[in-house]
């Protein structure tokens, strides 16, 4: 059979083949005027929308909440850990703190809040102002930025400019959506040339893949370590008034307000913004404030830190000490990367309001003051910060420093949900529960394993080391190591997404990198003090996203080699003897194209199938967010009596598959309005399942009745009908009117599809999935095999299904077992 089908299509196979790309000229030139329209209507819906200054300083204020607590308790621990032996010249002091003034202002300020952050996802360095605008009963305004930061935002601009992605599942189509942004590279430029270098080799995708993912891991090694040095260091300063006091006591009281901070997370980021915002701003200002009075009480000479010839002379009198230092001076800086990877919960001019006029004046005031104290005080380095606070507010300043401490931990913890959340949807993690925590506001998420991993990890760090050095060390490496990866993405992102010329990007690329090396240079020598803490959490979490996205990628590959061919598909039915039963069959696979191998072994062992099936794939793209009306493509997949369809349903990193979600309901809404305008097509314009032909006036009234619909669901018109899929059957061929089951008759034929879609609904849906082993192939070398068979094999028993994320019902699901050999 499948031979006589082969057959009847080549017979005309090229008078078909031009008949259809006429009527697809035809069919594009009659969409184009509409669809650019509503793809303009889109674009001023997700484009930039200006913020009233009343809204920018509101959203600066909950920023200090989130964003700046871990920078804001930096003055806890900088110069303990810049002298941990003790100070020997008032001048060393100077020199200190005009390294910490430079510090402050290359990185976190120039560096970060005018030029990183401007890469957060959502296309050319441009901020998207897209809101989601909610009125509560009394009327407040509720509003989320969607943008995203850090490493794999970045790379996810990368994936768009540029073909480096290593999943091959990219479709023409993908580059229609709204917010799938990016700019074409002239020939010949710089920005060309460096492109087609990256895309030249496999090899060097795979690079930059493990370069994002070192940031990666050591982000998450950074939400381990800001919490056990912020909390420990605040809490310390109950020994100041007690000396005597046990060591043990101060680790026993950080543990048990670690132990708080990670139970509050379920209640949300926005929750905890707002009842941390209040703590944080309270502290900058009596930091603030503090570094007023002892500049004015102690020294005001510690002013003159603010000519940089102080940091040359800080070099020449203390030579290899002092660059040594380096690894203490770095810590006032601490927290910018986790204000990069926590843009996403705010709008950028917020944050660039909230640090250049609140945050940054305060830090410099903070420090300032501090220096003016260890200038005549040198015997307390140690304990600086709270020997320097007058003696009244000893105790206020406690309590609000222990909240404040707290406050810095939230940023790192919410920075690492974000970046977990990305590293799932670019299959470099595996499957974890993501709580969606606000109605309100898209992005703010709770991963509740993650939370518990990182609980577990900060008590252990807090009680095994019980002091601030050794963790400050290794707090240190992990911040220095995130930034060298920002500074190398960025140079990237500025040739092949802004396309700024070389020079200027050569300047900043090596003014980063000269102070970044050195910062570097200076903690790789404590690596055997505490440094290595942050090297062996990164080494463990790598290897976890580096087999799995290995495996990943080779799962879609081996997919993809064992698609099934269409004209096998036609010939199933008088081979096989199938049987349609009642309902609908919802086959889950990752290809977004082609029949996948699990529809062919599901029915070579049971041959029977739904009388409709629908082959589904949910595919993550590299995007912020995909819009909803654009999540849905369906189309028909063979001829119109076999009712088979595809459908894909597209998510960006930061969209969640929410159980309120009702994906199942979306998929078949999508489904009937693409029947109902299949059928108004081919009535109006002497249609056919394998051809088109189109009349403006047909068009216009379908996209009224689209937009007519309760889901605003947009129907892909110029998907519906798969020709990479389908055969192109003449209509004169015996085979045109073959049905999958001899049970078809031709009334049932002319039917109405729509109601008996409908009706199949009402009688049942089963989601069948495949359950796929992974094995490595005979041969294979040994740490392959230790990495597929047993690495692979333990993550995937202990991530959640995708049944899970996709909220499907147990008693609908049918696995269909497969082993696939990598």
């Amino acid at each position: 059979m499948a031979e006589r089908v082969e057959a009847s299509v080549t017979d005309g196979e090229s008078t078909i083949e031009e008949r259809d790309r006429e009527l697809m000229r035809e069919f594009e030139e009659g969409l184009d005027q509409p669809m650019d329209e509503e793809a303009d209507m889109l674009k001023d819906m997700h484009g930039e929308k200006s913020f009233s200054m009343l809204m920018l300083l509101r959203l600066s204020f909950q920023s200090l909440g989130i964003v700046y607590g871990d920078l804001g308790t930096s003055p806890l621990y900088v110069f303990y850990n810049t002298f941990p032996d003790g100070i020997d010249d008032s001048e060393d002091v100077i020199g200190a703190l005009s390294l910490i003034i430079y510090s402050l202002l290359l990185i976190p300020l120039i560096k970060y809040v005018f030029i990183v952050c401007k890469a957060n996802d959502n296309g050319q360095g441009k901020l998207l102002k897209s809101l989601i605008i909610v009125f509560n009963q009394t009327g407040l305004v509720y509003t989320q930025c969607l943008c995203a930061g850090g490493t794999l935002a970045i790379y996810s601009l990368l994936c768009r400019h540029g073909n480096v992605n290593l999943i091959p599942n990219q479709q023409r189509s993908d580059e229609d959506l709204t917010t799938y942004s990016r700019t074409s590279v002239a020939e010949g430029s710089f920005a060309a040339k460096t492109k087609k270098w990256l895309e030249s080799r496999h090899s060097k995708k795979r690079a930059l893949l493990v370069i994002v993912l070192i940031g990666t891991c050591m982000m998450i090694g950074d939400g381990i370590l800001t919490p056990a040095i912020s909390v420990l260091s605040a809490t310390g300063g109950i020994r100041v008034n007690n000396p005597k006091m046990s060591s043990d006591i101060v680790v026993l009281v950080s543990v048990i307000l670690l132990i708080g901070l990670f139970s509050m997370q379920h209640y949300g980021t926005d929750k905890v913004g707002w009842l941390f915002a209040p703590i944080v701003l309270i502290w900058f200002l009596f930091i603030g404030a503090t570094g007023i009075y002892n500049i004015c009480k102690h020294d005001t000479s510690v002013l003159k830190a603010f000519s940089p010839k102080y940091i040359y002379l800080y070099f020449k009198r203390r030579g290899r000490d002092g660059w040594i230092s380096l690894g203490g001076i770095l810590l006032s800086i601490t927290g910018t990367e986790a204000l990069f990877a926590d843009i996403s919960y705010f709008p950028l001019q917020a944050i660039q309001l909230a640090f250049t006029l609140f945050v940054f004046p305060c830090l410099l005031l903070a420090y300032c003051g501090q220096a003016a104290f260890l200038v005549n005080h040198k015997e307390h380095y140690k304990d600086a910060f709270y020997a320097s606070i007058p003696e009244s507010v000893y105790w206020p300043m406690l309590i609000v420093a222990t909240g404040a401490a707290i406050v810095g931990s939230q940023a790192t913890i919410s920075g690492t949900y974000s970046i977990i959340k990305q590293a799932v949807s670019h299959g470099c993690f595996p499957r974890v529960k993501i709580v969606h925590t606000s109605k309100k506001f898209l992005g703010q998420i709770y991963c509740p394993d993650i939370n518990w991993i990182l609980m577990i990890g900060c008590i252990t760090v807090t009680a095994s080391f019980k002091n601030q050095t050794e963790i400050g060390n290794a707090y240190g490496t992990a911040v220095v190591v995130v930034m060298l990866v920002t500074t190398l993405l960025m140079v990237l992102t500025m040739l092949l997404v802004w396309r700024r010329h070389w020079i200027f990007v050569l300047v900043f690329a090596i003014l980063s990198l000269v102070v970044e090396l050195s910062y570097f240079s200076a903690v790789i020598l404590k690596v055997n003090e505490g440094g290595w803490v942050p090297l062996m959490i990164a080494a463990i979490s790598l290897l976890v996203m580096f087999v799995w996205n290995y495996v990943t990628v080779k799962k879609y590959e081996f997919e993809v080699h064992s698609r099934v061919s269409m004209s096998w598909i036609l010939g199933l039915g008088p081979s096989l003897g199938l049987v349609r039963v009642p309902g609908i069959g919802l086959i889950h696979s990752e290809l977004a194209s082609g029949v996948p191998r699990i529809f062919s072994h599901f029915i070579t062992n049971l041959p029977a199938i739904h009388s409709v099936v629908v082959f589904v794939c949910v595919k993550n793209l590299p995007v912020y967010t995909v819009p909803e009306e654009e999540r849905f493509l369906v189309k028909r997949i063979g001829p119109k009596t076999f009712r088979m369809f595809r459908c894909v349903a597209r998510y960006g990193y930061k969209d969640l598959h929410r159980k309120d979600d009702d994906f199942e309901n979306k998929l078949f809404d999508n489904l009937f309005s693409f029947v109902q305008t299949e059928t108004m097509m081919e009535s109006d314009s002497n249609y056919s399942p394998y051809s088109f032909n189109h009349r403006q006036e047909s068009r216009d009234e379908l996209i009224r009745n689209n937009n007519n619909n309760h889901n605003k669901n947009m129907v892909m018109f110029s998907s519906m009908v798969d020709y990479t899929e389908s055969a192109i059957v003449p209509a004169d061929s015996p085979h045109s009117a073959m049905s999958f089951s001899q049970n078809y008759t031709v009334e049932e034929e002319e039917e109405d599809e729509l109601e008996f879609l409908k009706i199949c609904k009402e009688t049942g849906v089963v989601h069948i999935m495949g359950n796929t082993v992974v094995k490595a192939r005979k041969g294979s070398l040994v740490p392959k095999k230790i990495a597929i068979n047993y690495v692979y094999r333990f993550l995937a028993k202990m991530c959640r299904a995708n049944s899970a994320i996709l909220h499907v019902p147990h008693e609908a699901l049918l696995n269909v077992g497969q082993i696939c050999y990598v």
